[in-house]
Order: structure tokens, then sequence, then C-alpha cells
């Protein structure tokens, strides 16, 4: 895609972190924004830092885990601005601590309704309207290398992205195949400065509290993370790359900033390819 100025990008989830930096940087290129996001305060500190670029901002209270809420977003922008050419799938939470058999049903579904769910009710909701609309338009599903490899975070997350990672890709061969003028692509970022590791802040009340009593293990790893902050990528490089990748049509966005994540991710495909049973001690990537 070249041409930006004027058009219209939706983003879920857009109202911190990847999100809004993906809203900026389109922003930034002169594109008009809708945001989706389920943060009332954030949504509205977003409207105005984005307002303040001179582009027009529409701001939306959305539960994306909903199809309902997914389908009134697109209704919506589309009343509003009247086409879609971007569209960034990007809501997500990282889930709940602890093995996978022992996190309830709630848990389960909770990650898996916002993280792949949601990505699902985008391309319902909007991918045939951007068909529709005959202009050349673009999908971005926001997945992490966690979708490309297993066993270095909790087991619905990993799932769930594993989901988006083959949705994207069944995306760009079916659209492909069809003749649309819709690109995709599937963002797979590691660690990110962003505030997914307090995620549980937003988990809706219909999913009830998490019934896992955190480990030693997992406060010490929760410690890490937030250890690591100031040396994770910034949100503002992701939006840039998301941003190029739509310019390029580039299917793969994978800015991993690590080299032992890009030895995982190599590792994990010479393991398939050599039927190889993987190594159980992962270096945290």
């Amino acid at each position: 895609m070249e041409e930006f100025e004027g058009r219209v990008a939706v983003i879920t989830g857009g109202a911190s972190g990847l999100g809004l930096a993906m809203a900026q940087r389109f922003a930034d290129a002169g594109m008009n924004i809708v945001i989706g996001d389920i943060e009332a305060e954030p949504l509205a500190m977003a409207e105005a830092a984005i307002s303040a670029k001179g582009v027009k901002v529409l701001p939306l209270r959305t539960d994306v885990a909903k199809a309902e809420g997914v389908e009134a977003l697109a209704e919506s922008a589309y009343r509003h601005f009247g086409a879609v050419h971007v569209l960034c799938n990007n809501a997500g939470v990282g889930g709940s601590p602890g093995a996978m058999w022992e996190l309830s049903l709630e848990d389960w579904r909770w990650v898996i309704d916002v993280d792949l769910w949601s990505v699902i009710n985008g391309v319902r909701s909007f991918v045939p309207r951007m068909i529709a609309g005959g202009q050349e338009a673009h999908v971005v599903n926001t997945a992490s290398v966690a979708g490309l490899v297993t066993g270095a975070v909790g087991g619905p997350y990993t799932v769930a992205k594993f989901g988006v990672v083959a949705l994207s890709e069944q995306l760009y061969f079916e659209l492909g195949r069809g003749r649309h003028n819709v690109g995709v692509s599937v963002l797979c970022p590691g660690f990110v400065n962003t505030n997914i590791y307090d995620s549980g802040r937003n988990r809706q009340s219909e999913y009830g509290q998490p019934e896992v009593t955190p480990t030693a293990e997992g406060e010490q790893r929760r410690a890490m993370l937030q250890a690591m902050r100031n040396t994770m990528m910034q949100p503002a490089e992701i939006g840039e790359l998301v941003f190029q990748a739509v310019r390029t049509r580039n299917l793969y966005i994978v800015p991993t900033g690590s080299e032992a994540l890009e030895s995982a991710v190599r590792t994990r495909l010479e393991n398939v390819v050599e039927r190889r049973n993987p190594e159980l001690n992962l270096p945290i990537v």
C-alpha cells in the first residue's frame, strides 16, 4: 500500500501499548484513525493525543471477545468514514499463571476469546466489507513469538497465538487465490515494554477471577519481566515495523531484537523437520 493520506485505519487495543504506537504511526502518515479499546480513560487520552496530529479520530469502547462488539465497531467505522483500508486486530491479554491443566475453563476462555476469537471476529466483520469496497486494503493480526515457539510462556497464550499465525497465513492464501486486493501481515514480537504483563486489569467479569494460586516460580518470572522492561523493545519501534510491512505487503513481521529468540525460532523449525524432541529448558527470550 503506497497511499495513506486521508485513508482509514482501525486498531483494536489501540488506546495503549502496541496498538497506540500503530495508531500514532498511521496518523503520522495522514490516516484517520478508529480506536477500539475496552479501557475508557486510556481511550480518551489516546483520542486527544492522536487528534493533535491533525487527523480525525473515532474512539469506541469495544469488547473484542464478543462478535457483536467487533461487528458494532465495523458498522460504526464504515458509517463514520465510509471505508476502512487498514485493520489491526491487535487487542490481547497475557493470561493467568499456572500449568495448563490447573487453569480453569474461564482462564482458558478469557485468553482464547480475547487473543484468538477477537482476530476471527475482526476478519469476519471487516474483510467482507474491505473486499466489497474494492480498494486496496491490509489486515495486520498481532500474534507473538509465542506463536512460533512453544514452551516459553503460558499454555493458553501460546495456543491462541499459534492460532493467530495459522489464521493469518490461511487468510493470506485465501485472499491471494481469490485475487482480492487485501494484504495480510502477522506480527510476532518478543518482549515489548507494554502493559500486557498487567492484563488482568481488564479481565471481564464473566470470566471470574483466576483460581490458580501464584507460585514462587511464577512470581520470580514476573519480577524478571519487570526488571527487563527497560531493555525490551519499545512500542514505537514495532509501530514503524508494522507501517513498513503494510507499505510493502509483507506477511511476516518478526521483530526479535534477540539472538536467543532468533535461535529458538530456528531450532523449533529444525526440530519439526528432523522429528527431534525439543530441549525442555528454554532461555527466557
